[in-house]
């Protein structure tokens, strides 16, 4: 961008759409030179790039055409003063800098540039006729254009481009940092990706930190042989690990906060989902127009109307929330239970084998049959917002992870007390699975990506114009044939955190819940983690395109599903502590299980009285806000006694003058 003075204009958005076979001789009536001109006349700096098989327009926006476009998207920025005001092009100095010291964040400039792509309309007094490959379009007065030629699949897709400066920066700094394995420069990350990748990253980066004092533990225990004393040992690892879970969950909660203090994310961005790449703003929750105007015109029935809407859409969440827990424990709980089963009573090796396969097979698509469900049970609800919608999202869909991944575990570990099998389960799903997800995880985007490119040759040998091996010499044609960074259950609520966020959670309640039964696994999860910084960080830099930003800045539904897991786990490892000392099945309450049942109230009692004990901000945060707060108290009181002054004056001027 050129914020900055740069002569060179660094283009964020690309614009595709066919190569054409027939050229128009009247250029002025060719679609695509049309789509240049109008992109031109907002304001973009434009450069076109013929690919191999497709044709790229390349956009790049001045700071007076982003200024112009947020002014009129009526933007609130952070003000020096702490105040989340409208931003205005000529009180440019006023507003906050980003870290890398632009005016707009990368979401701020992506909202700008849809408002501006999607504003387009024909605002002439006639039809205009437009060509395109020997086609005639007919462009109606005030119909927006973009929207007109993607209907007709003539733009195939709008997309952000890298900055190539920038990308390579952070491959250097991060994706191929490893001397400090957990350091990342979460500042740039903001800068380039938006908040809430950043965020991402923060809390994967605390995440593995914080784990290396259970894993030591973990180790100490795995490779000393304490003798009787483990009976005594373990317990204490058990509250060890429950402490340091509740510390984390608290101790997030404040660097979350310390991280949007130093960001200047404004309280209206960090809220709203904002412009998906379509370009139309996502829907959230308004009352019906209808309820508007009785509120307008009948105030006397307006609190009936208004809490009778409420609880409807109330309601409507408690009955999707009730079908997915109704299917999850009639549907899957029997087909969990019954593999479960199978796999304890058969003893061939590679029966198992073929019927942990048949079952990986089956439970993909479960997952994709409950995810597409859940996508279409929550359209229905009054969520504020997308992001809230998201979070409704990520409940259901968890809860059919849960029972997916955990089931089994519970199954030989609570019914049948069979710890070496129990082990046996944990070392494949820390190993096998994450060493596997993680290699599909990356292998799978760059086979996409070699498979377009195959097919864009062999398209072009089809038809007979290819004499030589093509080269896809242009970067923007390289992206565009990249995969997007999409979740597993859909692109329209959740992007690619969705599936880091959710391995992360299954990793956690895995070995957090079944700690006393394997401490090793914060050993295996912490060298896991330590990877998948740098694998995620390579990721999104060589091998994916640039993601479309979302505003949310915390890590919203995730952070509730990790302090179910704690509470969990509480239950789970009491419960493991008490089969090791009552190996008879006697259930007779001797001192050793008198004091795991005590051990489990006052961790339940401790989980609750550490969220009143730490504070969730830290206090130069709340002083700093304090502190914008009084500032802007005290300009806008003289401001306003400047105004009545001045009334007053001009009161008595006029009295005079009587």
């Amino acid at each position: 961008m050129k914020e900055h003075g740069n002569e060179e204009p660094v283009f964020e958005i690309g614009v595709v759409i066919p190569r054409r076979v027939v050229q128009e001789k009247d250029e002025s009536c060719d679609c695509a030179y049309v789509l240049v001109k109008e992109f031109e006349k907002v304001g973009f700096v434009v450069e076109r790039v013929i690919g191999i098989a497709d044709e790229f327009i390349k956009l790049a926006a001045p700071l007076e055409t982003l200024g112009r476009a947020a002014a009129e998207l009526q933007i609130k920025k952070q003000t020096l003063i702490g105040m989340d005001l409208q931003f205005e092009v000529e009180e440019v100095e006023a507003f906050v800098k980003q870290p890398d010291g632009s005016v707009f964040s990368w979401y701020e400039r992506f909202q700008c540039y849809c408002h501006l792509i999607y504003g387009t309309v024909n605002n002439s007094k006639s039809v205009k006729t437009l060509k395109f490959d020997g086609k005639e379009i007919h462009w109606e007065i005030g119909e927006n254009l973009l929207l007109k030629l993607e209907s007709l699949e003539i733009v195939k897709q709008v997309f952000p481009l890298h900055d190539e400066k920038k990308r390579k920066k952070l491959l250097r700094s991060w994706a191929l940092q490893w001397w400090d394995f957990t350091s990342q420069p979460i500042d740039e990350i903001y800068s380039y990706y938006g908040a809430k990748i950043a965020i991402y990253f923060a809390f994967l980066g605390m995440f593995t930190r914080w784990m290396l004092f259970p894993a030591a533990f973990g180790l100490t225990l795995q490779l000393i042989d304490f003798g009787s004393l483990k009976l005594v040992v373990l317990p204490i690892f058990f509250i060890m690990v429950i402490l340091w879970a509740i510390m984390f969950s608290q101790f997030w909660k404040r660097k979350n906060s310390a991280l949007l203090a130093r960001w200047p994310i404004s309280s209206i961005v960090a809220v709203d989902q904002g412009y998906k790449i379509s370009g139309r703003k996502s829907s959230s929750w308004q009352p019906p127009m209808e309820l508007m105007k009785v509120f307008e015109t009948d105030r006397a029935k307006e609190k009936e109307i208004f809490q009778r809407h409420e609880w409807l859409g109330r309601l409507m969440r408690f009955r999707n929330d009730a079908i997915i827990i109704f299917s999850i424990i009639c549907l899957q709980l029997p087909f969990e239970l019954a593999y479960a089963h199978l796999y304890e009573v058969l003893d061939s090796d590679i029966i198992k084998f073929g019927l942990t396969a048949i079952y990986l097979f089956a439970i993909q698509y479960i997952t994709k049959i409950g995810g597409k469900v859940s996508v279409k049970l929550i359209m229905n609800e009054n969520n504020e917002n997308t992001e809230k919608r998201a979070d409704s999202l990520v409940y259901k869909v968890f809860g059919l992870y849960f029972m997916q991944t955990y089931i089994g575990i519970f199954y030989h570990a609570l019914l049948h007390r069979n710890f070496s099998t129990l082990r046996q389960v944990l070392i494949q799903r820390l190993l096998l699975s994450e060493v596997l997800e993680n290699l599909v995880e990356n292998s799978l985007p760059y086979l996409k990506y070699s498979y377009k490119k195959y097919r864009v040759r062999h398209k072009k040998n089809e038809k007979g114009e290819a004499r030589e091996k093509f080269q896809f010499s242009s970067r923007v044609e390289k992206e565009y044939l990249k995969p997007s960074y999409s979740a597993s259950i859909g692109e329209e609520l959740e992007d690619g955190l969705f599936d880091d966020f959710l391995e992360l959670a299954l990793q956690f309640g895995m070995i957090l819940m079944f700690a006393c039964a394997f401490p090793p696994a914060f050993a295996f999860a912490a060298v896991n983690n330590l990877m998948e910084i740098r694998t995620d960080a390579l990721k999104l830099l060589v091998i994916l395109r640039r993601p479309v930003p979302r505003a949310a800045a915390t890590v919203g539904a995730w952070l509730n599903i990790f302090q179910f897991l704690i509470l969990m786990s509480i239950c789970t490892n009491c419960a493991l502590l008490a089969w090791l000392y009552d190996e008879e099945g006697k259930w007779k309450i001797e001192p050793g299980l008198a004091a795991i049942l005590i051990m489990e109230h006052v961790l339940l009692l401790t989980k609750f009285g550490f969220s009143r004990f730490i504070p969730e901000e830290p206090a130069w945060v709340r002083a700093n806000r304090a502190k914008h707060t009084t500032q802007a108290q005290d300009m806008c009181s003289k401001k306003l006694l400047r105004t009545i002054s001045g009334g007053v004056k001009t009161f008595r001027e006029e009295k005079k003058l009587d």
